[in-house]
């Protein structure tokens, strides 16, 4: 199944944060915040600043989170969207 955003919308599958700390410690799922960087998987008609394989990063509490397949997306407005990563 693959999903197409409508208008202005931009679907976000997130990026995985590193599993062990730049000192060396071990992080547990329990306390890893969720990224605020994801990668654009797809666009609205009406999307032109970012484009499908762009990294972006977005605000904490942006958007509409599911489960597609086993992967959690992350569906948010193109305003909600604060860079994107080079």
């Amino acid at each position: 199944m693959s999903l197409k955003p409508l208008k202005d919308r931009v679907l976000i599958s997130y990026v995985e944060e590193a599993e062990v700390s730049a000192g060396g410690i071990y992080i547990p799922d329990a306390a890893k915040e969720k990224p605020q960087r994801g990668k654009v998987e797809a666009v609205g008609a009406d999307v032109t600043e970012v484009a499908v394989g762009n990294e972006v990063l977005f605000g904490k509490y942006s958007g509409d989170k599911f489960k597609m397949d086993s992967q959690e997306l992350l569906i948010v407005k193109v305003e909600d969207i604060l860079a994107v990563v080079e």
